[in-house]
């Protein structure tokens, strides 16, 4: 861990708005990842006891109990983002209304990274195919799109969309809904290990758009306004993501994070794992961000996921749900936070 950040041990009494918050939601989201987090025995035994019906105040009394908050300090400031499951449209088939084919992951996608270390490994390139004289890089997001994939089987549906197929990459997952109004939820099985280039950095950097006005939408409109300026900028992004089909019963509760267990809206936070475990609790403050008329976001919430952008000691995406409305949200949340991570009292 780098020697300028530091964990500082404070009362919970010193994070404002902790008293205020709903401690059961947020134990509810922490319930799915603590068989699989580091928090020990005794504090996953607990609890499972306690289960899903676990009030406000036993919720509370919970993470006082077996936690301790510490305030992060670090020279850089930090960053909270949102992300969201799209719902777009699609089908099995391909037809003129839907081009855009959505790739499950290539048998012969070699990964030499760790998939929950995505933000660690974001500088260099760590998927690879072999060859006859040894292994080279994957193919890039422009190779993929002009067909390097094409005749293997891999199609698991087709989009009507080619930039909402981007953005359910970005996102890594999504809700397809197809014509007889049954739907399908992908989720995220891989990348083609092509570092991540945010595209809208680019935009902001050739000027295009401006960095404070900059938000989904626009970017969207910039791409969809132009297919062939569009793809050109998204093939700048060379990292492609592959997907899979989530069974009934799997995707019952909404997409699936990095810790393997469906996501939370509005309380699983996609972490940079260099810094904390999946499954820590986080209290968030962010002055600024004004969600359900509350005016400002001070919520504790559960690292759940990861993602290739998501690196720091207190950079952090918060996931809003599925559909339209969460993207709104997720489309503007870009501000800086305090971060308060509870960490196991010893």
């Amino acid at each position: 861990m780098s020697q300028q950040v530091t964990f500082r041990p404070v009362a919970f009494a010193e994070l404002d708005g902790w008293a205020a918050d709903d401690h059961a939601a947020a134990f509810r989201a922490f319930l799915k990842t603590c068989r699989v987090a580091r928090h020990g025995e005794a504090i996953a035994a607990d609890a499972v006891a306690l289960g899903d019906g676990a009030d406000a105040t036993a919720a509370r009394t919970f993470f006082e109990r077996h936690f301790q908050p510490h305030v992060v300090e670090a020279k850089e400031p930090g960053l909270v983002t949102g992300y969201y499951e799209p719902e777009v449209h699609g089908a099995y088939k391909p037809a003129d209304r839907f081009p855009a084919p959505v790739y499950g992951r290539p048998e012969d996608l070699i990964t030499r990274a760790d998939e929950t270390e995505r933000a660690r490994f974001n500088d260099r390139v760590t998927g690879f195919r072999a060859t006859p004289n040894g292994e080279v890089p994957y193919y890039t997001r422009a190779e993929i799109e002009t067909g390097a994939l094409q005749g293997r089987g891999l199609e698991l549906l087709y989009l009507d969309d080619a930039v909402e197929l981007f953005y359910m990459q970005v996102q890594g997952s999504g809700l397809v809904r197809l014509d007889d109004g049954t739907t399908v939820r992908l989720t995220y099985a891989g990348k083609n290990g092509h570092p991540y280039t945010s595209i809208g950095r680019v935009l902001i950097e050739r000027g295009a758009l401006g960095a404070y006005d900059i938000d989904m939408d626009r970017v969207k409109a910039w791409l969809q306004a132009d297919e062939g300026r569009g793809r050109a900028l998204m093939q700048e992004n060379l990292s492609y993501v592959f997907f899979r089909v989530l069974g009934e019963d799997e995707g019952r509760d909404g997409p699936l994070g990095g810790a393997g267990v469906p996501l939370t809206p509005g309380r699983s936070l996609a972490i940079d794992t260099a810094h904390h475990d999946l499954g820590t609790p986080v209290f968030v403050t962010v002055p600024d961000l004004e969600i359900e008329s509350a005016r400002s976001f001070r919520r504790l919430m559960i690292g759940q996921d990861v993602g290739s952008a998501i690196s720091g000691c207190q950079r952090g995406d918060i996931f809003w749900g599925t559909g339209e409305e969460a993207g709104a949200i997720a489309g503007r949340t870009r501000h800086k936070p305090q971060f308060h991570v509870l960490l196991p009292r010893r």
